[in-house]
């Protein structure tokens, strides 16, 4: 009997349900995945807006990622939204030691325009996450903020891999060129 493949999300929660963790939870599920998730923040937002943004204490982020690795497994990870340097350090810490393929999108900014990680924490997610990565996922303005660069998604992505990702891929959405 085929096992059912288990899929992890380390982000945020959008309360209006149309990214985050929310997202990633129905992406999984279209994949056939059983997906589990852990909550760094959690967001007050809807199409319009994001209102307010509550971080979960490391801590706790750290017992829920315990509990899924010890009990459910996880076969492949992404991270999301993840708010903050302190948050970012905590996560990479925690899955450094684990062998288990990880997607980084590092999610900055909502399509609202409202910020999403703080200026002072992309510094932490080259250096802490971004050698974790089996493949980072920015969209293109993600890329540019990331890199402090403008160019072809190419361009941007070999910068990212000079950076210290193994693979690069800047996502579509933004820009003339898919």
């Amino acid at each position: 009997m085929a096992r059912t493949a288990r899929a992890l999300t380390i982000a945020s929660s959008d309360s209006g349900g149309g990214a985050g963790i929310q997202a990633d939870l129905r992406a999984f599920a279209a994949a056939g995945c059983h997906g589990a998730s852990v909550i760094v923040a959690l967001t007050a937002q809807n199409t319009q807006e994001v209102t307010a943004i509550h971080a979960v204490p490391t801590g706790f982020i750290i017992a829920q990622l315990d509990a899924v690795f010890d009990d459910i497994g996880v076969d492949a990870m992404k991270t999301g939204m993840l708010l903050s340097a302190e948050i970012i350090e905590a996560v990479a810490e925690a899955i450094a030691g684990r062998r288990v393929p990880l997607v980084v999108d590092p999610v900055m900014v909502a399509s609202s325009g409202a910020r999403l990680l703080r200026e002072d924490a992309v510094r932490v997610m080259v250096r802490a996450v971004f050698p974790l990565a089996t493949v980072v996922t920015p969209n293109l303005p993600e890329a540019e903020m990331i890199t402090g660069a403008t160019g072809t998604r190419r361009e941007l992505a070999e910068r990212l891999c000079a950076m210290g990702a193994a693979a690069a891929i800047v996502t579509g959405g933004h820009g003339d060129d898919p």
